[in-house]
């Protein structure tokens, strides 16, 4: 007369079934949602104080190696330019000059080369000084210094000037790429510790708990790296083409000198056919 309604030993009932499959479903679902907002763009977006991986120290940290980033992209731009124009036209500056048969016409073919080139600077120093030392021939400067040393030191000056020029930047490479992943990875202890004292007050230790803030501390190390990287590599790629320059600059300032003190370019041991050797003072450059 009565109906037996108790469940068979090793079933479970239809709604316990549901419920116990929809829960495991539901955390796992949560999980894997809190997980996937971690991220850069959810460090950047979720700038807050009490943040612990993007507070005020975080912040800063961002905006300096963004600053490094934009440095760095800016003279790795200008000394990619600055090199490549210099590099395709030294050349034919200097055959050009030295093909030139009459050294004022030479002189004024320098005058008129843009006033970023270094060659033809160069030249007009040694060309204003070889001129003053002859206005000056008789003075007590002539006494002092003959013609190869005034010419020597006016020529050690133009290049020392325009050497410095083409450092430029340099410093502010190789300053990026030597504290841009220290600054990143400031970020990144920071981030962590501030995540695992939040963990340690809540008393959950669960992989996603922990994770999550951990890995997301982590992007500032990425970033600084990121930053760095570039300006290492363009730092030595410019130092070795800068080294190419500057030996050009050496070789173009002793034919010079020679020349100027001479009279003729001395060449492979033998003097080239001889030229006006005391030409007029170059006029006034901006």
């Amino acid at each position: 007369m009565f109906q037996d309604t108790s469940t068979p030993a090793g079933s479970v009932p239809p709604a316990a079934d549901a419920a116990a499959v929809a829960a495991p479903t539901l955390g796992t679902n949560s999980n894997a949602a809190a997980l996937k907002e971690m991220g850069f763009s959810h460090l950047i977006q979720n700038y807050n104080p009490a943040n612990p991986n993007f507070d005020l120290v975080g912040a800063i940290v961002f905006v300096t190696l963004c600053l490094f980033s934009i440095m760095s992209i800016y003279w790795i731009v200008l000394n990619l330019i600055r090199n490549t124009a210099i590099r395709s036209r030294m050349n034919s500056i200097m055959r050009t000059f030295w093909e030139t048969p009459s050294a004022q016409e030479a002189i004024r073919f320098m005058e008129e080369q843009p006033a970023s080139e270094p060659f033809s600077k160069i030249a007009l120093d040694c060309a204003s000084a070889a001129a003053h030392h002859q206005r000056h021939e008789g003075s007590r400067l002539v006494e002092a210094l003959n013609r190869s040393e005034f010419i020597d030191r006016a020529l050690r000056q133009a290049v020392a000037r325009e050497s410095g020029r083409l450092e430029g930047g340099l410093t502010v490479l190789a300053t990026v790429g030597s504290t841009g992943p220290f600054v990143g990875l400031l970020g990144t202890v920071w981030g962590i510790y501030h995540a695992l004292i939040r963990i340690s007050a809540s008393g959950d230790a669960s992989m996603s708990a922990v994770a999550g803030p951990v890995g997301e501390a982590l992007i500032m190390t990425a970033f600084g790296l990121f930053v760095a990287i570039p300006a290492v590599l363009a730092y030595n790629f410019f130092v070795r083409s800068n080294r190419v320059i500057l030996a050009r600059f050496d070789e173009f300032a002793h034919d010079l000198h020679d020349f100027f003190a001479t009279g003729s370019r001395v060449e492979a041991g033998a003097p080239a056919p001889a030229r006006t050797a005391a030409p007029a003072a170059p006029a006034a450059r901006k």
